[in-house]
Order: C-alpha cells, then structure tokens, then sequence
C-alpha cells in the first residue's frame, strides 16, 4: 500500500480585497521528495504558507497534510507539520536547549522523550557541543540549524522552509541547501521551499514556478526546461515570471 502524499493542494484561492493572490493553485508533496516553490517576490508564496500552516483560512480550495484536511481536522494536519519562517523566531536569551525544550513542552513530551529526541536533533545538525550556548551567541546559519532542529523533533512528515536562507553569507547558505537535501535523502520527510534563488535548486528537485498567485511550471528540472524550451533554470524562469497576466 503507497503512502499518502505528506502535502495536497487542490484548488486554493485567495484574495485580499481585490487583489487575488492566489488563483486555483494545486500540487502534490510526495514523502522523500525536495519541492522548491519558486518565484519572485510579491508570487504568493508567502500566502500559500500561511494558508498550510493555518494561519491564513480559505473558503476556495482544499489542503491535506498527510491525509489530514486542515480545515476540518486541523490539530491532526498541524502535528503532521514542521515549520521554519522567513523571520527567526528563536528566543535570543535562552540557550539552544533552553528553546528546544520548550517546543518539545509544546508537544506534550514526556522529559526522556524530550532529552532524546534533541540530542538526535542537535547531532544532526552539528550543534550538539553549543546546546548550552544562548542563541543570541550564535551565528546566522547556526540559528537556523536550531530551527530546523526544532521543526523536526516532533517527527514531522512535511517541512515548510518558507526563505530560510535570507540574511546568511553565501558558505552558510550552501551549507544550509545542502544539508536539508542530504535530509529528504536519509529519511522519509518531505520539504516545501520557498525561494526566489536559483541557485538553492538541485538537479533532482521537482519545481512549482509561482508568479502572480499562479503555477506557470511544475515538474522536476528536466521537465520545465522542455516546457520551456530552455537550457537553464534561470532562463526559464525569466520566462515564466514574464507572463504576468497570462
């Protein structure tokens, strides 16, 4: 029996005012599986993760996380998500531990669960020997592996990166690129990463090229590249992030 997919978007829609931010988007998110949702700023990317992560709610269109609608199941769908935000969210004046602990509180674990699961966390993300450090003493790209430490301990099946290399230096950057692929690689999660970066993409990702609230290309690389009968991704996305009104 296959698995659910970690994350389905049938149909949403969503409008401020007048202005439509999103017009009939869909994909699916399969476990394993690196998305890169691509587009340049102002595409609704942003909106969509507010509508998957429940902060936004939409009377068009469905979104289930691993087999959970978020509309009328939302505890289940949540529980099934791990979030990394554009903006940091770590409290600076407590250490690593300090802010793992409470995320783990949050989820209702038990202490030796609690202990277990951050020691898992922290060696995967190198940060193990600074659990003790405040993370206003870290650097950018550290305090961001804290926060995909955080999102991942309660076992998510889907991970939102919603621009999480914004701000860092181009070595911290790359690390970070690398390190959530090598992720989808050794386990079964699946990621959903915003980005306008081109060069963020792997050659075995799938892409959702988002512009102006709509999909204009989905597929792997080799697929947009047919579709649109170029020989880079950042020709090709040129071109797609041309068609505003289209």
């Amino acid at each position: 029996m296959s698995k659910l997919p970690a994350l389905v978007v049938e149909g949403l829609s969503y409008t401020y005012g007048q202005k439509k931010a999103l017009d009939q988007v869909s994909f699916e998110v399969e476990a394993g599986q690196c998305t890169l949702l691509l587009g340049p700023n102002g595409a609704g990317k942003s909106t969509l993760f507010s509508l998957v992560t429940h902060l936004y709610d939409s009377r068009d269109g469905h979104i289930r996380i691993a087999g959970h609608d978020i509309k009328t199941h939302p505890c289940q769908a949540l529980a099934s998500l791990g979030v990394v935000f554009q903006q940091p969210t770590l409290d600076l004046d407590l250490s690593v531990l300090q802010n793992l602990r409470y995320h783990t509180a949050l989820h209702g674990m038990s202490r030796k669960e609690s202990a277990q699961r951050i020691q898992e966390e922290l060696e995967r993300q190198g940060m193990l020997e600074r659990s003790g450090e405040k993370v206003r003493q870290l650097n950018g790209g550290h305090r961001r592996r804290v926060e995909i430490a955080r999102a991942l301990l309660h076992r998510p099946r889907l991970l939102l990166l919603d621009e999480p290399t914004v701000g860092l230096d181009v070595p911290s950057r790359k690390a970070m690129v690398d390190h959530v692929h090598a992720l989808t690689r050794t386990t079964d999660i699946a990621v959903l990463w915003a980005t306008h970066l081109i060069d963020e993409i792997h050659t075995k990702d799938r892409l959702i090229v988002l512009h102006a609230g709509r999909i204009r290309a989905a597929g792997t690389v080799p697929d947009v590249l047919e579709t649109t009968r170029t020989g880079s991704i950042g020709e090709a996305f040129e071109q797609l992030t041309l068609r505003e009104g289209t």
